[in-house]
């Protein structure tokens, strides 16, 4: 055989073994047997679609009870407006804030699928539970049907249950986006486009469960009973988690490897205890793992130039160099750190002041599910005759408008971008927040006018519901781009390692909000009072939430200016990005062009 034949030979060898790798997804995930995936047979849409119909159960189970929760709460438990706001801001809270448990069992030691199994089967618990107080004589609010004074065990098991699915949202919420998400392969091309297109449908489903929430679910619960509607809550859920499991098939599954924030103190440590010596004026001289041992390290980062103090961690000293040169043993992590653990610390400090400036505006969200729909209860929701709209069921009006928002953004508004900017996202994911919270500042602006004018009316049922419109529309537009929006940011700027706690810190900024609301409700009530009327009263005639909501539009307006300064400075995740099929360039070294 020539020489070449043999060059021949081993050229179609080498092709081979590439096209190989090629089909096999190398981004630190298995599958359900614990191999490499196969790119063509798991991933993508194909699983993806599995997980979007358990989201879509939760959020129609979650949206149903919540946006008429303060209705049940002041009619059948017959308490008080600001008593059963702030129960149902409690709950909220704590609801948005348990994930951060969840986020962060599920990243150390449980993996995503296990706890998104175990969380989902404790919301099912706690929709039972829900069912059960409405059906079994012994637990329902009274024994006749107009109830006065309601059992208090009745109330008991109504808040066990209410906190059995915050438990359960704390598992489920923060794994199930996260390991949606986790289906796409980071390193390649196509799958990295298509993964972008995921959070926007991703809401989709979520708008849709949410109005599917406030229109029949509500609905049902006004016109037919609350007992009926738990129950088609209960049904469906325990269907969708059956339909979740058989999926499991196609899925790609991470491995958990303990908890994310040790490494991080080891950096601190590493860094404190080197803190006479100079930086590098080269980064490249930082440690780092070989390339070669990347795979069983999972992506790498490259330098950025904030926060350079951390950057002391990775200096290698005299003595770590020779225990490092002559391979006598592993570095000791907490004196010498990696550059990839050095910069994934940085990127949870630089997420600091914008989960901080984010809270404002989620004050404003928390009102959606309280006054507002307080406000559509006084109005006049007749639509003929016979059929009168539901309170909470003017929440639609937002799930709507989200519905059409992110398909007009995501077919429309990001192709046009693309074209105009480079950017892969169409737009940076900071902008689209700025955007979103912008259009909430003018929202609240509008819920003040339109609470002014019904205040003027003798009677407030002369004023149609849909005076609201406006408000809920701005809100559904504005959360197409800030909810979406955080959804992308505190998945994809947290270190891989941490991403189910990263959606956490997302939810987390939501339930902050909404204690924020109880807190300055109660400050208000307590100072308005002192000084003269009260802005909250028995009920909303007697109030003064237009002075409440403009109090809330110029706080946000303020706080959209230290939101910019920070958003302006931002350094985003700067991935040593190795590339996939479907991807011709060699490296895309800054992942910032595209964030």
């Amino acid at each position: 055989m020539d020489r070449q034949e043999v060059e021949k030979r081993l050229k179609r060898s080498g092709g081979e073994t590439r096209r190989e790798e090629e089909n096999l997804v190398h981004d630190s995930s298995i599958d359900y047997k614990g191999r490499v995936p196969l790119r063509a047979s798991t991933g993508v849409w194909k699983a993806s679609l599995f997980i979007i119909t358990i989201e879509f159960s939760e959020r129609l189970s979650y949206f149903g009870i919540a946006t008429n929760l303060i209705t049940y709460l002041t009619q059948v438990l017959h308490q008080d407006i600001k008593t059963a706001a702030k129960n149902v801001n409690y709950w909220a809270g704590v609801t948005t804030i348990m994930p951060l448990i969840g986020g962060f069992l599920a990243d150390a030691y449980t993996g995503r699928f296990n706890m998104v199994m175990f969380a989902s089967l404790v919301y099912l618990m706690g929709l039972s539970l829900l069912t059960m107080s409405q059906f079994i004589p012994s637990l329902k609010p009274c024994k006749t049907e107009i109830c006065r004074q309601p059992r208090k065990l009745h109330e008991v098991l109504l808040f066990v249950a209410l906190y059995f699915i915050s438990v359960g949202t704390g598992g489920h919420k923060p794994c199930l986006q996260s390991f949606g998400a986790d289906q796409f392969d980071d390193d390649h091309l196509e799958e990295r486009k298509k993964k972008m297109s995921f959070f926007n449908w991703w809401n989709f489903a979520l708008c849709c469960g949410l109005f599917l929430g406030v229109t029949v679910i509500v609905y049902v619960q006004d016109s037919v009973s609350w007992g009926v509607a738990d129950l088609v809550l209960t049904i469906t859920l325990a269907i969708t988690i059956v339909t979740f499991y058989m999926g499991k098939y196609c899925y790609r599954y991470r491995v958990a490897h303990g908890s994310p924030l040790i490494p991080m103190l080891q950096v601190l440590v590493a860094a404190i205890r080197k803190r006479n010596l100079p930086n590098p004026q080269n980064p490249d001289l930082l440690f780092e793992v070989p390339k070669s041992e990347k795979y069983s390290h999972g992506r790498l980062l490259l330098h950025t130039n904030r926060l350079r103090f951390l950057d002391k961690a990775a200096i290698i000293d005299r003595e770590e160099n020779e225990n490092y040169q002559s391979c006598e043993q592993k570095h000791n992590p907490w004196r010498l750190a990696t550059l990839t653990r050095v910069e994934e610390l940085k990127l949870i400090l630089n997420m600091i002041p914008i989960w901080l400036t984010l809270l404002p505006n989620t004050v404003c969200l928390a009102q959606a599910s309280t006054f507002f729909v307080k406000q559509a209860a006084t109005m006049n929701r007749n639509i003929t005759n016979d059929f009168k709209i539901p309170p909470a069921s003017i929440f639609s009006l937002g799930a709507i408008a989200m519905l059409v928002s992110v398909m007009v953004y995501d077919k429309v508004l990001v192709p046009m971008l693309r074209k105009a900017t480079g950017n892969e996202r169409g737009m940076n994911i900071l902008h689209r927040i700025g955007v979103g919270m912008i259009l909430v500042v003018i929202a609240m602006a509008v819920t003040a006018l339109v609470e002014r004018k019904r205040l003027q009316y003798a009677d407030p049922q002369a004023m149609s519901v849909f005076w609201l419109a406006p408000q809920y529309i701005i809100l559904g537009i504005g959360d197409a781009f800030a909810l979406v929006g955080l959804q992308e940011y505190f998945y994809d700027q947290v270190p891989d390692s941490m991403r189910s706690l990263g959606v956490a810190l997302y939810l987390s900024v939501i339930g902050v909000g909404s204690f924020l609301s109880s807190f300055l409700i109660s400050v208000l009530d307590h100072v308005t009072a002192k000084y003269g009327r009260s802005w909250f009263g028995k009920d909303l005639s007697g109030s003064r939430l237009d002075n409440f909501f403009w109090l809330l539009a110029a706080l946000n307006g303020l706080n959209l200016c230290v939101y910019g300064y920070f958003a302006r400075g931002y350094t985003y995740k700067n991935v040593d990005r190795r590339v996939a099929l479907g991807d011709h360039s060699v490296r895309n070294g800054n992942d910032q062009s595209i964030a």
